[in-house]
């Protein structure tokens, strides 16, 4: 079970991490952040922890992934 959350006023909402989601989990927020971007937000489940979202984005703290350990 894993789970990512997207710092949204680090966010500058490129996609990347949506489109390189193997699971769908990621999609952009309608809301605006702080930047004046639309920040890319958590559906809240279907995370399986891969951490490419975070590997991809150009902005280091604006994703964190949690895994839990078997």
């Amino acid at each position: 079970m894993a789970k990512m959350e997207v710092i949204k006023d680090h966010c500058k909402g490129c996609g990347l991490c949506i489109d390189i989601c193997p699971a769908d989990a990621i999609e952009l927020s309608k809301e605006i952040n702080r930047l004046g971007y639309h920040p890319a937000r958590y559906k809240g489940e279907g995370c399986t922890g891969c951490t490419l979202c975070f590997y991809t984005c150009p902005e280091p703290s604006a994703i964190i992934v949690y895994r839990k350990e078997n």
